[in-house]
């Protein structure tokens, strides 16, 4: 990938009940790592996104390439 080519990624920050964020790449499904607070998650997010990719270079296979997800939210009423 030339030094110049910028790619971007949806990730998906998960909020951990214990504290920080489980991040995830829907378009590297192998990407998952944490951090700490939300920079941490984004900077781990972009470290992880860089290795795969350089990784699909050394073995001459394409970068997965795709839509974004749309993500959503729904707000439901359950019964008491």
């Amino acid at each position: 990938m030339a030094a110049d080519q910028k790619r971007t990624f949806a990730v998906v920050l998960q909020p951990e009940e214990e504290g920080g964020f489980t991040v995830r790449v829907p378009l590297l499904p192998e990407i998952v790592t944490f951090g700490r607070d939300e920079h941490e998650a984004m900077a781990m997010a972009e470290d992880a996104i860089r290795l795969v990719i350089e990784d699909c270079a050394a073995r001459g296979e394409p970068i997965p390439v795709g839509d974004p997800p749309r993500i959503r939210e729904i707000t439901v009423t359950l019964a008491a």
